[in-house]
């Protein structure tokens, strides 16, 4: 799962890897900020990916799933880590990767966002 996560985030328009904090974790950027943070699988083989949320829907996903957690080492208003533990399909992982894009996007300054757009 962590290989289709990275791909999917890497897919998105302007997306790059970045390693901050050292070997892991593996940090997903657009225009320099952050929008994704992910960890290979653990010992128990599961995932743990962070993403921003909007904080009303960050504390409805927290509530719907017990995978979905405050963000872990993160602003916890604005951040869910999500365990992937198979509990969550990877159509809804999608979505809240989408949701982070989005965000992370539209708060970028209006020329960094033209100049991802215009990109090839």
């Amino acid at each position: 799962m962590y290989s289709q996560l990275v791909a999917y985030c890497t897919a998105k328009k302007g997306a790059a890897q970045d390693y901050p904090f050292g070997p892991a974790p593996l940090v997903m950027k657009v225009g320099g900020k952050m929008f994704a943070l992910l960890t290979e699988p653990g010992e128990n083989g599961w995932v743990h990916i962070s993403l921003k949320c909007d904080p009303v829907i960050a504390e409805n996903l927290r509530e719907q799933h017990e995978a979905v957690q405050p963000g872990y080492h993160l602003n916890k208003k604005h951040w869910n880590t999500v365990i992937v533990d198979g509990s969550l399909s990877f159509a809804d992982l999608q979505d809240m990767i989408d949701h982070s894009y989005d965000l992370v996007f539209r708060s970028l300054a209006k020329t960094v966002r033209d100049s991802i757009s215009e990109a090839v």
